[in-house]
């Protein structure tokens, strides 16, 4: 599964559930992995600005670990980076006969799985209800002060904090 996770939220930790009766192993790949695989997308206004990728990939895999391993995940799941502007090192990451599970809203998903899929790889995608979708975008922009806690996974509560208090006292403020 590749997303962002700009933090991770229930809706990712659902798609993985649904991977996982499916497989043996998720690999999740993590979009966006540094400041130089960043690009506007047609399909996708923010996808590529700095406010939308606050996190670096090492933070990224820090909330991840949390959520999989509260579920029991842990040893069945392996965090990669995939840069989506470079198609052929796609393999390097994600093997190509790995299912490739997308939740569509809009343009951007289904976009991006036809890119996997003229990749090679296999693809299923699931249609999603605009009405139901935790936004990450709202959630980031709680983060400055409170009520976002009940916006991610309880797991991911703990080390979201710490990392938001050790930038807070550090006076860097978000990552950009």
């Amino acid at each position: 599964m590749t997303g962002r996770f700009q933090p991770v939220h229930a809706q990712h930790l659902e798609l993985f559930e649904i991977a996982l009766r499916d497989a043996d192993h998720l690999v999740i790949a993590v979009t966006n992995p540094d400041t130089g695989t960043r690009h506007e997308e047609p399909t996708s206004a923010h996808r590529h600005l700095p406010g939308a990728n606050p996190f670096t990939f090492f933070e990224r895999t820090q909330l991840l670990a949390a959520a999989v391993t509260d579920r029991g995940w842990a040893a069945r799941t392996t965090v990669v980076p995939f840069d989506l502007t470079r198609p052929r090192c796609w393999p390097e990451y994600v093997p190509l006969h790995a299912n490739q599970l997308v939740r569509a809203y809009g343009g951007w998903e289904h976009d991006k799985a036809a890119r996997l899929a003229r990749a090679g790889y296999p693809v299923t995608v699931l249609d999603g209800d605009p009405a139901t979708r935790i936004s990450a975008t709202d959630i980031r922009a709680r983060l400055d002060g409170n009520g976002w806690e009940d916006l991610v996974p309880a797991s991911v509560v703990p080390p979201l904090a710490e990392l938001l208090l050790a930038r807070s006292s550090a006076g860097s403020g978000r990552r950009t």
